[in-house]
């Protein structure tokens, strides 16, 4: 059932066998013997590519759950009473990484010395199944519903620029405003671009353009620290340059920060597992209650 499920899940008995250390041939025969025992086709095979057929599609769903709660049963079971231990694949955008993980990791690593870590930075959305991920750090709307989801954070977002930037071409004063500066885009999210403010008739959405655009956010941040021009970006990103007066939040009554999740996404099934628990509960606790932000509006 599990080399069935690895097979639809990579598409091809070449990557599943990899996975699994055996051969495409022998894994190819299992599936035929799964076939012939239960009398229907699961795979119709090709030159170019394997395709589920229906029954296919609703074995590959039972066996999901099944191997889950075999999953799950395993570390219940065990969790009480093992140290954590194994390999944990995590994978986490570079801004969250460089910003939040990374200052407390060494403090999971001393926790749990009979974990091993692997941490991929990617901001594109990794398929946890295929990639063989245990745990990914996204934000924003969840957009698999079948993966497990727990809320770590609340951020938010706040619209900044330099001191050296606002001394030589001043600071808007009203959203319009902005179409006369100088503006850093994020690209790949189209929704970035367009920059929400309150106004009597209701919320407007701000269409931002500009002469430098990147898709990563710690570069944007940079520029901006730089007095390359005006960025909106994560707060988390953003206090540390507020604080010691690198970086100056604008628009603060008109802007809209639209408060956003940031999630540990597991599969089903495997968030129970020892060492994932460990993972995501050590998160919890040290972002769970966070500290309280600068105050952007300048009041005590």
């Amino acid at each position: 059932m599990a080399a069935f499920v690895r097979v639809v899940e990579r598409g091809s008995f070449a990557a599943a066998a990899a996975d699994l250390g055996v051969t495409p041939s022998a894994l190819s025969k299992l599936v035929t013997r799964i076939e012939e025992r239960l009398g229907v086709r699961l795979l119709t095979r090709s030159t170019r590519k394997l395709t589920l057929t229906a029954e296919g599609d609703l074995f590959a769903q039972r066996s999901r759950d099944i191997l889950a709660s075999i999953d799950s049963a395993e570390a219940e079971v065990t969790a009480s009473r093992t140290m954590p231990r194994g390999h944990l694949h995590i994978s986490v955008g570079t801004a969250f990484a460089k910003r939040k993980l990374a200052p407390v990791l060494p403090q999971f690593v001393a926790r749990y010395p009979e974990i091993t870590l692997q941490v991929d930075l990617s901001d594109r959305q990794v398929d946890l199944v295929a990639e063989q991920v245990d745990v990914a750090i996204r934000s924003g709307a969840l957009a698999d519903s079948s993966l497990v989801a727990r809320k770590i954070l609340e951020a938010k977002r706040v619209i900044c620029a330099s001191p050296a930037y606002l001394k030589k071409y001043g600071a808007p004063k009203t959203p319009a405003d902005l179409r006369k500066h100088t503006c850093l885009v994020i690209t790949g999210f189209a929704s970035l671009a367009q920059w929400p403010f309150r106004t009597n008739e209701g919320i407007n959405r701000l269409t931002i353009a500009g002469p430098f655009m990147t898709d990563n956010a710690d570069l944007l941040l940079d520029m901006a620290i730089a007095g390359l021009g005006i960025a909106r970006l994560a707060d988390f990103m953003m206090n540390d340059a507020i604080r010691d007066g690198t970086l100056v939040p604008l628009l603060t009554d008109a802007h809209l920060d639209e408060p956003f999740p940031i999630h540990a996404l597991t599969v089903a099934g495997r968030h129970r597992a020892p060492r994932v628990k460990a993972f995501i509960d050590f998160l919890v606790e040290h972002f769970g209650d966070q500290p309280k932000a600068p105050d952007t509006k300048g009041n005590n």
